[in-house]
């Protein structure tokens, strides 16, 4: 369980790394499985419902950017969403009522990978109340070199910038003053997780290192936000994704500022496709203060 020091930070800062969350076996399995769908996307040509590739994807040099769905392909993935020790520190952050939102598997190869551009959560999906947050899951060491996540300190408590370009969803920060200044990266050991509020500022640079560094995403957010853009087609569905707690038919409604994402992204497809359009990246790591605060549990 985190303490009331990590909470706090949480609060105040919007993010938090703990080390030692998963165990040693648990990451060894995650990275066989990772390596088998890496494998698997050799005979993979283009993106499809599974596979994201990275442009310079060969079958003689598998690049994949991103897994789809991934509790979906494999159990290794399914049983990290619902991890006890993982929903335990959600419910001290967000309450005890959790549904998950989604997630997915995001992958920089050894000197490759694509970056990602300054971006709000929030931006994508806003709820009737901001209890959300995406809980990463380290299956590699994350350092600056192999593109950790960069977050903005306090930014979770700020406005909503905008993410349009040219009057469509872009995915990403377009205000041409914004810069990523004062971010810090989060650093962690395989086994640990990162922990990052929906409104917080974030990005993540290409990996100049030799090392992969593989991100596994969890959103989770609390069982009363609803979503305000997305549709809730089937109510039964909806409720599949509670973890825990028990279904409810009363959105808690909070006064939070929210930008809707439409008109919809020129690209469909992950952020990667939409953040396309962008002219010119505003990720750099020159803008990165110092390394992120990384409080740690005991191993189990």
């Amino acid at each position: 369980m985190l303490s009331q020091d990590q909470i706090d930070f949480y609060r105040i800062n919007g993010y938090l790394g703990v080390e030692d969350v998963l165990s040693r076996d648990e990451v060894e399995e995650l990275r066989r499985v990772t390596d088998a769908f890496v494998e698997a996307s050799r005979q993979v040509t283009e993106t499809d419902s599974v596979f994201d590739l990275e442009p310079g994807h060969t079958p003689e040099f598998p690049q994949l950017r991103r897994l789809i769905d991934p509790s979906r392909q494999h159990d290794a993935y399914a049983r990290g969403l619902r991890h006890e020790k993982i929903l335990d520190i959600t419910a001290q952050l967000i309450g005890p009522g959790i549904r998950t939102n989604g997630d997915k598997l995001n992958m920089k190869s050894a000197e490759v990978g694509s970056p990602v551009e300054w971006h709000q959560d929030w931006a994508f999906y806003p709820h009737t109340n901001d209890d959300l947050l995406a809980v990463g899951v380290a299956i590699d060491d994350m350092t600056l070199e192999n593109g950790c996540l960069l977050v903005v300190p306090g930014s979770h408590k700020g406005r909503i910038h905008d993410h349009h370009l040219n009057g469509r969803f872009a995915g990403a920060v377009t205000e041409p003053d914004f810069t990523g200044e004062g971010a810090v990266p989060i650093e962690l050991k395989a086994g640990g997780i990162s922990i990052h509020h929906v409104r917080m500022l974030h990005a993540s640079t290409p990996n100049t290192s030799g090392k992969p560094r593989r991100l596994l995403l969890y959103m989770y957010c609390a069982l009363d936000a609803f979503p305000l853009v997305q549709p809730i087609n089937a109510w039964e569905e909806f409720n599949g994704k509670i973890l825990r707690g028990e279904p409810t038919r009363e959105p808690r409604m909070v006064s939070v500022p929210i930008r809707v994402p439409l008109p919809p992204a020129e690209r469909s497809g992950s952020i990667y496709e939409i953040q396309t359009v962008l002219e010119e990246s505003k990720v750099t790591p020159d803008d990165v203060d110092s390394p992120g605060e990384v409080t740690s549990l005991p191993s189990r």
